[in-house]
């Protein structure tokens, strides 16, 4: 597969030359970084939750780093496939707690369906279509899918998205600092994946790769997002082909350059 664009947001800016050198020193203890609400306009997008602003807006920081227009992704030939371990935990919580959106009319934003449908929308993508749950080796199975999706032929690119926000849940995790160390970095992070280049293997196990241990340390703990943060990176260094990993609650998968033809 070929990653033919990637945008990224962080609490630390847009793209990746935003990132620190040092996620924990920059932090300066803060146990959260947080992004601002996009500023989108629109109608539709008064009672939209953040989660889904930044979906919207990772994609346009896509296009903008591809050089694309929307056209360039409109329609049943753009596959999504959407990945998330929190980013509806906000809403959720909010909804409970009778904060901000009450009401039945903001329920369906409780649901993880709800980022990529505002993106699809938004975009007009009618593509094939997943969702995933869970962090990083998530992600990494999310790119397996899209790397499948257009092999197979049932789209001739795909976007894969995260999302993950933790302001809303901070006390959630910090009764679990054992699954997420600090700082958590809310991002949002896509990347669009087209069909060339070297085929790509799956796998399970192993150790980190070299873009998965400067995530960690440039950007902090971006759960889901930290796969696609590595493609930017590789991306930006003139890297067309690097083997990918993701660890969460202790499964790492990995995605690397199929040299012997698996």
């Amino acid at each position: 597969m070929t990653v033919a664009a990637a945008g990224v947001l962080t609490g630390w800016g847009t793209g990746v030359a935003a990132l620190p050198d040092d996620a924990g020193r920059a932090a300066d203890g803060r146990r959260v970084i947080s992004i601002p609400r996009p500023a989108l306009t629109g109608d539709r997008f008064r009672r939209a939750t953040r989660e889904c602003l930044l979906g919207v807006a990772a994609v346009e920081a896509l296009l903008a780093d591809g050089g694309l227009t929307r056209e360039a992704i409109t329609g049943a030939d753009t596959g999504l496939v959407y990945v998330t371990a929190a980013a509806y935990g906000a809403a959720n919580a909010s909804f409970v707690k009778g904060e901000g959106q009450p009401g039945t009319l903001h329920f369906p934003y409780t649901a993880p369906s709800a980022v990529p449908a505002e993106v699809a929308i938004e975009f007009g993508l009618r593509g094939a279509y997943v969702i995933l749950l869970g962090g990083a080796s998530a992600t990494v199975d999310a790119l397996w899918q899209a790397q499948l999706l257009v092999r197979r032929g049932r789209c001739a690119r795909a976007l894969v998205l995260a999302v993950e926000t933790f302001e809303t849940c901070e006390d959630l995790y910090d009764r679990a600092r054992w699954l997420a160390p600090g700082p958590l970095v809310e991002a949002a992070a896509c990347v669009l994946v087209t069909a060339g280049g070297p085929p790509m293997a799956y796998g399970s196990g192993g150790e980190a790769s070299r873009l998965e241990a400067e995530v960690h340390a440039r950007a902090g703990e971006t759960l889901a997002c930290g796969p696609l943060i590595a493609l930017a990176l590789a991306r930006a260094q003139g890297q067309a082909a690097s083997m990918v990993t993701g660890r969460w609650r202790g499964r790492r998968a990995r995605l690397e350059p199929d040299v012997a033809g698996r």
